[in-house]
């Protein structure tokens, strides 16, 4: 993992980002590299990996900067998997959140339940949502 660079600068060209929410199967809104940009510049934090400039990892936050901060959108490009770098990337988010006395929370899949539980989270609620035609 030495040479993946983390770093809040984001990429410059964010159809990166796109290749790799298509390469997880996560763009079932069909957004464009300009509403993944919008999302990451509007989000409180983020956070990307670089494997020399090839984006390979990236995670955020949106909150209020008060109460919570909730961790969205953590993934990792499918052939860097494995490696510790979601693991990097989500200890700087906790440690960012921390730092700004905001409780950092998240919504997951059942399957990755224990690996969040693994960084101290713990299950509290029942999580809702409400489908809209965009």
């Amino acid at each position: 993992m030495d040479t993946i660079c983390f770093t809040n600068e984001p990429p410059k060209d964010f159809g990166q980002l796109l290749s790799l929410y298509e390469s997880l199967g996560w763009n079932s809104l069909n957004l464009s590299s300009d509403d993944l940009k919008q999302m990451c510049n509007q989000s409180w934090y983020a956070i990307y990996a670089f494997k020399d400039q090839k984006l390979v990892g990236m995670g955020r936050i949106i909150s209020d900067g008060v109460i919570t901060g909730i961790i969205c959108g953590l993934c990792v490009l499918p052939s860097y998997q494995s490696k510790g770098i979601g693991k990097e990337m989500l200890n700087r988010m906790i440690e960012h959140c921390e730092q700004n006395r905001v409780i950092p929370q998240l919504l997951c899949t059942e399957n990755l339940e224990p690996y969040y539980e693994s960084f101290g989270f713990r299950k509290f609620t029942v999580g809702m949502t409400r489908n809209i035609i965009r």
